[in-house]
């Protein structure tokens, strides 16, 4: 399952992160979202997500949500 179909409100863990992009992959690390950390997703709309990882709250894309597997 992905953050795009996550339910709002709910603690989930990042099991993987489905992305060939190293560059991605060292952003979201910067952010604090990696494999085993807690995320939860505060709002979702159409193409954006609004989620909270590590007390701060960011706002991401539609593909990057689906890339985020929880």
């Amino acid at each position: 399952m992905n953050l795009m179909s996550a339910e709002t409100g709910k603690v989930y863990t990042v099991r993987d992160i489905v992305t060939d992009d190293e560059e991605l992959n060292a952003f979201l690390f910067s952010l604090g979202c990696y494999v085993g950390e807690p995320i939860t997703v505060i709002a979702k709309k159409k193409k954006t997500c609004v989620v909270s990882v590590k007390d701060a709250r960011y706002s991401i894309d539609k593909a990057l949500a689906e890339a985020i597997l929880i």
